[in-house]
């Protein structure tokens, strides 16, 4: 059956505003994680609004996979400038994000002012289930992306040869390393078997505009560790961390937590009860995972280690 062609553009659709309704009410009922955010958004803006076709859908969510940082979101922001420009990008990050960074937020500041009360009693039994509600996440995460993404031998086989590698020697370096090193194998021996169909999807842009944030984004991933040598300062230090989570870890929320973890807890920005705490809240509130970054700027702000 061939996929929905997009349907006429209605510019009262095409706003800012109306882009920021639409993904706040994604953002207030889009519960499941990344992969379940990737099936709302195509049931919402390829099947119902027609804001782009099957195939082209399809291509924006492969590049978001293959780009580091949270896909979910990444497709999210394509697809409000797509619709309407830089004012819509930022209108669908707002849109899909602030709920959830609202209640993570209020939730930090809730954890951290009620002190010793979250250490004994019903406050301990709170952190207990929470953190066991993380481990059970991750596991979920685990065995769904295995199940839907490893359907064949050569597949697994690739998955616990990359598992493997990674748990020997653990580190940004060695995530790389296997990306680039499975993309190759990927690339020689699991070739599909045609070449999928593939439409161009109009985003206003410009070449010059994006190499220039290109160049931005290389600039600043370079330049925030010298100018943290420079001028030493936990304001800085937090946007450093928060900048390589978001831009060395390939793979989404779930992949980012060991990069978070050893860029807030050892420092003692975080106490290690908080950020398992923080995560396992974090299931369960709609919207990206990855802003359970506010909940640790929150209870940063609030640590008496701060």
């Amino acid at each position: 059956m061939p996929s929905p062609s997009p349907a006429e553009p209605n510019p009262a659709d095409r706003s800012a505003w109306a882009v920021f309704l639409i993904f706040l009410r994604l953002g207030l009922t889009s519960f499941g994680g990344p992969v379940a955010h990737l099936g709302y958004f195509r049931s919402e803006f390829v099947e119902r609004r027609r804001w782009l076709s099957e195939a082209a859908y399809a291509d924006l969510v492969a590049l978001c996979q293959f780009l580091p940082g949270p896909a979910s979101s990444q497709v999210g922001l394509a697809l409000g400038l797509a619709r309407a420009g830089y004012a819509g990008a930022f209108a669908a990050w707002a849109g899909f994000t602030l709920p959830s960074a609202i209640a993570l937020i209020a939730l930090a500041l809730g954890l951290t002012q009620a002190g010793d009360a979250l250490q004994s009693g019903a406050g301990a039994g709170l952190l207990h289930g929470l953190k066991v509600v993380a481990v059970a996440v991750v596991a979920q995460a685990v065995w769904g992306m295995a199940r839907s993404l490893c359907p064949d031998a050569s597949r697994r086989a690739l998955m616990l040869a990359t598992a493997t590698l990674l748990l020997a020697w653990p580190g940004t370096s060695t995530q790389l390393l296997a990306i680039a090193l499975a993309g190759v194998l990927g690339l020689l021996l699991m070739r599909p078997a045609a070449d999928a169909p593939h439409e161009p999807m109009s985003v206003p842009v410009s070449r010059t505009a994006g190499a220039a944030w290109l160049a931005l984004f290389f600039a600043l991933l370079l330049s925030l560790p010298l100018l943290l040598q420079a001028m030493p300062s936990q304001a800085l230090a937090l946007v450093d961390a928060f900048y390589r989570a978001g831009a060395l870890v390939f793979g989404g929320g779930h992949v980012v937590l060991p990069l978070l973890q050893a860029s807030v807890v050892p420092p003692g920005w975080v106490s290690a009860d908080a950020f398992l705490a923080g995560y396992g809240a974090a299931q369960a509130v709609p919207g990206p995972l990855f802003t359970f970054a506010a909940f640790l700027g929150a209870a940063m702000q609030t640590s008496p280690t701060a």
